[in-house]
């Protein structure tokens, strides 16, 4: 999907109320000798981009590791490096909900694709209100049918290099299929009745629904709604309820409100660990195991069987 002026663009911008409206320096796109340069608006995005585009494309990441897209603000200076791509990579389905204003003036002259607005509306989970949840990455095969977008984006951008772009993309979507055969198989280890995910916000529904875990989050789907003390309770309640062994935190997301439920299970009279921290809305940085999607997904899912399949 191209942003700008569209109707859905618009509504978009509506419904989220974003009032950020920032100018764009008067830069053309880089169209000098060497590599066109692909911006990619999230860690997870800028790991597609670079296995499907590999060597014929410079992949500039806007957001690095551990940054909550649903809350970051862009500065000039990235408005500056969105100008100079010769094409922008988002996420889409309102991930990046403050940035939408800023995709939107650059698609008047830069092409914008939003990968998983690609994406069947049918094979979606809605939050309500014509919007759908947006962590679809955490579906491995989900995830696989984002990559044609891309190929037709690097594609239309370097026909030359197309037969390498679709090559690559083939590659990529096998490996991802063949992870969610190994995903299944971990967490089919954990005892039916403990598969219970509990975590900072309500990222990994496409994760649960794809894997048969029931995924319970403090937070919305977006990092910007607020949880309150009746939500805290509710989950103790659950908690305490289910005698859930664990509960985890995000690498993306502050920890405060899984330790207040476990405070709260707590003073309830039930232990409650902490079951590891888990890749959400970023991959990890260099030397954390977690650089690719393949290997977070990996990563996130050993850790969710060590802290759920064991104990009392």
């Amino acid at each position: 999907m191209f942003f700008g002026t569209s109707k859905t663009g618009l509504r978009w911008a509506a419904a989220y109320g974003f009032a950020w409206a920032a100018a764009f320096p008067n830069v053309e796109s880089a169209s000098g000798a060497g590599p066109p340069t692909v911006v990619a608006t999230t860690t997870v995005v800028a790991d597609l981009v670079r296995q499907v585009g590999g060597d014929r494309v410079v992949v500039d990441c806007l957001m690095g590791p551990g940054i909550d897209p649903h809350s970051y603000k862009a500065t000039p200076r990235d408005a500056d490096r969105l100008s100079r791509g010769r094409l922008v990579v988002a996420s889409g389905l309102h991930l990046e909900g403050k940035l939408s204003d800023l995709l939107g003036r650059l698609a008047r002259r830069t092409p914008v694709t939003a990968v998983a607005d690609s994406l069947p509306r049918e094979q979606l989970l809605s939050v309500g209100n014509e919007l759908y949840d947006p962590h679809v990455w955490f579906d491995a095969r989900l995830w696989s049918r984002c990559v044609p977008a891309v190929v037709t984006a690097l594609g239309t951008l370097d026909p030359d290099g197309r037969a390498g772009y679709e090559a690559r993309a083939a590659e990529y979507v096998r490996r991802l299929e063949e992870l969610d055969d190994r995903l299944r198989e971990r967490i089919a280890t954990i005892p039916e009745r403990r598969r219970v995910l509990v975590t900072a916000h309500d990222a990994f529904r496409y994760f649960g629904r794809a894997y048969g875990v029931e995924v319970v989050g403090v937070q919305g789907t977006s990092t910007e709604a607020e949880a309150g003390l009746a939500d805290i309770n509710r989950l103790v309640d659950l908690i305490v309820a289910r005698d859930v062994p664990a509960v985890f935190v995000e690498t993306s997301v502050s920890d405060r409100n899984v330790a207040a439920l476990r405070e709260g299970a707590k003073a309830r009279g039930r232990a409650v660990v902490l079951g590891g921290r888990l890749h959400s809305d970023s991959l990890g940085g260099p030397g954390s195991g977690a650089e690719t999607l393949e290997e977070a997904l990996a990563s996130n899912v050993e850790t969710i069987v060590a802290g759920l399949a064991g104990g009392r």
